[in-house]
């Protein structure tokens, strides 16, 4: 198994979540509340096939040797590199 699908695996689930999330606050907190019974199946497999490649394109972004190949310590998003984060 390669890395990059290791850690796809991982973070599958709380991307689905987070998809999940934002799906079901679509559904329940608009005009579309009154149709939620045929409505949220429909945000479950959605979230569930949505969320596999997010996964995959986040993977790498995970990994070290992503920043190195740039050239670039950190960024908004993995943060402050450690050297830099502790005094």
């Amino acid at each position: 198994m390669t890395t990059r699908l290791s850690i796809a695996v991982l973070i599958y689930m709380v991307v689905q979540a987070v998809v999940f999330g934002v799906g079901a606050l679509l559904v329940l907190a608009t005009p579309l509340q009154a149709e939620a019974m045929t409505l949220m199946p429909i945000v479950v497999i959605a979230s569930s096939i949505v969320s596999a490649p997010i996964s995959w394109f986040l993977a790498p972004r995970l990994q070290a040797r992503f920043w190195r190949a740039k050239g670039v310590k950190s960024d908004f998003i993995s943060g402050p590199s450690i050297a830099s984060s502790n005094p």
